[in-house]
C-alpha cells in the first residue's frame, strides 16, 4: 500500500518545522521540506530566500517554486510513497497558493493549474495548518536573522495567513487546523492526534 503524504503549512513563526520533525519521528516517516528538499531545490531556495535578491519578478518567483516542487516530487515524495513510506513535508504546493497567490496577488487558479502539472497531480493527503495570532508569530520572529520572505511587510504576512485559512476552509476534508500558540510539545501532540483521527495512522 502507498504511504500517506502529509504537509504542515502556516505563516512564518508558526512552528511547523519543529512539528514536522516531531511527527515524522513518531510515524517513522520521510521528513522533507519545500523549498530545498533536494540538491537542485536547495540551489533554487538559495535564490528565493536570499535577502539580497531584490528584483525577482513575482511570476519568476512562482515558476521557481514550481520547479523546486517538480524536482522534489520526482526525487523524494513519489518514490517514498511508492515504497509504502509516509512522507511529512515542511510546506508543500499549498505554500505557493498562499504566498505567491494571496500574498503576491497572482491568480490562484493559474498557480493551481501549472503547479498541478509540476507535481504530477500528487497533492498532500492531509494538510495540517498551524495557526496562531499575529502577535504570537511576531514575538517568535523577533531577534531572528530574517530571510527574503520573512522580511516582507506585515500586510503581506497577513494576506498569506488569511490565504492559508481560506484554503483550509475551501477543502475541509483535506485540511485540519491546529492552534499553534501553545508550547511546542503541546502542538506536536495535537498534530499527532489530528493525523491519527484523519488518516488512521
Amino acid at each position: 500500500m502507498p504511504g500517506s503524504y502529509i504537509a504542515l503549512e502556516g505563516a512564518e513563526g508558526c512552528g511547523k518545522s519543529s512539528a514536522a520533525a516531531a511527527l515524522a519521528a513518531q510515524l517513522g516517516a520521510v521528513l522533507t521540506r519545500e523549498t530545498g528538499g533536494t540538491a537542485v531545490g536547495q540551489r533554487i531556495r538559495d535564490i528565493l530566500h536570499d535577502p539580497g535578491v531584490t528584483s525577482l519578478n513575482d511570476r519568476a518567483e512562482a515558476l521557481l517554486t514550481a520547479a523546486d516542487r517538480a524536482q522534489h516530487m520526482a526525487e523524494v515524495v513519489a518514490p517514498a510513497l511508492r515504497a509504502g513510506r509516509h512522507v511529512v513535508s515542511d510546506r508543500s504546493v499549498y505554500s505557493t497558493l498562499a504566498y505567491q497567490g494571496y500574498g503576491r496577488g497572482l491568480l490562484v487558479s493559474q498557480l493551481r493549474e501549472f503547479n498541478d502539472w509540476a507535481i504530477g497531480g500528487t497533492w498532500p493527503d492531509l494538510v495540517v495548518l498551524l495557526d496562531a495570532p499575529p502577535a504570537v508569530l511576531a514575538e517568535r520572529m523577533a531577534g531572528r536573522h530574517l530571510d527574503r520572505f520573512e522580511l516582507q511587510s506585515d500586510a503581506f504576512h497577513q494576506r498569506v495567513r488569511d490565504g492559508f485559512r481560506r484554503l483550509a476552509d475551501a477543502e475541509p476534508r483535506r485540511w485540519v487546523t491546529v492552534d499553534a500558540s501553545a508550547q511546542a510539545d503541546q502542538v506536536a501532540a495535537a498534530v499527532r492526534a489530528a493525523v491519527s483521527i484523519r488518516l488512521g495512522i
